[in-house]
C-alpha cells in the first residue's frame, strides 16, 4: 500500500491528481490519507506526524510525503529502503524523523527520468511528475536501484530538533508539535521516564502527572504519555494551548517528584 501525507489540504485537486497518477502505474495499490492538513511548508510538523504513523503500516509499505518548499531548486529528491518500508519525498528534512529512529538500508537521488510522468517536470509540483509516478513504480516492484543514483544516508537532511537534556533534577525539553485538540507534545518521550513519578513545569506552571485526561477535573491541565509515546501537555475537556498560551519549542522541564 501507499500512503499520502501533504500540506496540499483538501480543497484543490492536488491530492486528487497524485492519486491518479499512482494510479495510472499501479491501480489496485490501496492509498491511505495520513493527513493533507500539515500546515503550509511546515516540515517539523510533517516529521513529526510521518515518524509517528511509519511503525503502524505492514512492511513494505510505501510512504510519500510531500511537504516541500524548496520544490524546483536543487534540494534532492530521494527515496529510501528501510526494514519497515520505504520513504518517497524531498530531501529536506521531512523523512528525517523516521530515518533517525529506524536504519536507511538504501537511498537514491530520483534522477530518472525514465521512471517520472514526464522528462520535464513542472518546476512547482514534482509530488505530481517525480514523486507520485516512483511511488507507482515501487508498488509494482521495480527495485528501489532502479529509479536513481545511489547516496549515502548519512547525507541525508536533517531537521534541528532540540535534545532532551537531562540533570539530576529531572529532563530538560521543548514543544515540538500541537495537535488538533490543542495538546503540547513535547520532545520527552515515554523511555526517557523509566517508573519515576514527576511533574512538568512549564514556564511557572507546575502541571502533575496523570495516566488519562479524566484523571483531573474538566478544564484543569495535566500531563501524561499520549497513545504516541510522547510526554503532552493537555486539558481535560479543553485546549491546552489556548488556556496555557504556549507555542512549539517553548521549553518545558520535566522534575522528578
Amino acid at each position: 500500500m501507499i500512503t499520502l501525507l501533504t500540506d496540499f489540504g483538501t480543497a484543490d485537486a492536488y491530492v486528487g491528481i497524485i492519486k491518479g497518477v499512482i494510479a495510472s502505474h499501479s491501480p489496485t495499490t490501496p492509498l491511505i490519507d495520513l493527513t493533507h492538513h500539515i500546515p503550509p511548508q511546515d516540515l517539523e510538523a510533517a516529521r513529526f506526524h510521518l515518524l509517528n504513523a511509519f511503525p503502524y503500516f505492514p512492511r513494505g509499505t510505501i510512504h510519500l510525503a510531500i511537504v516541500d518548499p524548496g520544490v524546483g531548486s536543487q534540494r534532492r529528491p530521494v527515496a529510501l529502503k528501510l526494514a519497515g518500508g520505504y520513504l518517497v519525498g524531498p530531501d529536506n528534512g521531512v523523512l528525517s524523523g523516521v530515518c533517525d529512529r529506524y536504519p536507511v538500508q538504501q537511498a537514491v537521488t530520483l534522477d530518472r527520468p525514465t521512471y517520472w510522468r514526464t522528462p520535464n517536470p513542472s518546476p512547482t509540483f514534482h509530488g505530481r511528475d517525480i514523486f507520485a509516478p516512483v511511488a507507482g513504480y515501487l508498488a509494482t516492484g521495480i527495485p528501489l536501484g532502479a529509479l536513481g543514483t545511489a547516496i549515502s544516508p548519512e547525507s541525508l537532511v536533517r531537521l534541528d530538533i532540540p535534545l532532551v537534556k537531562t540533570n539530576p533534577l529531572g529532563l530538560e525539553g521543548c514543544i515540538q508539535t500541537i495537535d488538533h485538540f490543542g495538546n503540547g507534545i513535547t520532545t520527552i518521550a515515554a523511555e526517557h521516564l523509566g517508573d519515576r513519578p514527576w511533574h512538568l513545569l512549564l514556564g511557572t506552571t507546575s502541571i502533575p502527572q496523570a495516566t488519562t485526561y479524566g484523571s483531573v477535573s474538566p478544564d484543569q491541565p495535566l500531563a501524561l504519555v499520549g497513545s504516541h509515546g510522547w510526554v503532552e501537555i493537555a486539558v481535560n475537556q479543553g485546549n491546552a494551548q489556548l488556556q496555557l498560551g504556549f507555542n512549539r519549542w517553548d521549553r518545558v522541564t520535566l522534575l522528578w517528584t
